[in-house]
């Protein structure tokens, strides 16, 4: 996710030995969605322990699930929802940066199908850490930050009719926002190149 951690320092030390025996220290913390519920997380799963890693995987744990929470099905799940969000950003960039060198309008590749592939690709990757890692900050941020990047979108769009006018009239009458249309639920029209 896109928004800072806040985390509890230090609460747990480990220590190891290296080969030389040598003692490091790592200070682990714990995530503060786990310190505020550990009381009653503890009441109700009495042989859980909230300092552990695979307590935060808060969806594995209330659902009763056992085992390696990051082979359940929500687990990988969420891996391909951030995995396509990232080449989905990947893709969008790559475009929108060649657009940019040339002050055209990227109209191309993912741009082609959505106006805001970038932004697409952002919430996914929240949307994949949110599954993955519920915290109380993430839970109130994601909406905070969507509403955010759909209102950003809505400010580009009014730059891009400014700067490019009917150009981007057209191209917005042709290309969704945020969802692609089904194949063959939308005529195909010709995309001028970026």
């Amino acid at each position: 996710m896109t928004t800072a951690v806040i985390r509890i320092q230090p609460r747990l030390t480990v220590t190891r030995r290296t080969e030389n025996g040598d003692e490091p220290r790592e200070h682990v913390g714990v995530p503060v969605t786990i310190y505020l519920l550990s009381g009653w997380l503890q009441q109700r799963y009495p042989g859980l322990d909230p300092l552990s890693h695979d307590a935060g995987h808060l969806w594995w744990t209330l659902t009763g699930q056992h085992g390696n929470p990051h082979l359940g099905v929500l687990h990988l799940l969420s891996n391909l929802v951030i995995f396509a969000g990232f080449i989905l950003l990947s893709s969008a960039w790559r475009v929108l940066y060649r657009a940019q060198r040339r002050h055209q309008l990227a109209t191309t590749g993912i741009y082609a199908r959505i106006r805001h592939p970038q932004y697409v690709g952002f919430i996914a990757i929240m949307f994949g850490f949110l599954l993955q890692w519920p915290t109380i900050l993430t839970i109130a941020m994601f909406p905070l930050l969507v509403w955010m990047y759909v209102r950003l979108a809505h400010a580009e769009e009014r730059d891009a009719l400014r700067e490019f006018g009917r150009e981007y009239e057209a191209y917005a009458a042709r290309t969704p926002r945020w969802i692609p249309h089904r194949e063959g639920s939308a005529e195909p029209t010709a995309h001028p190149r970026a």
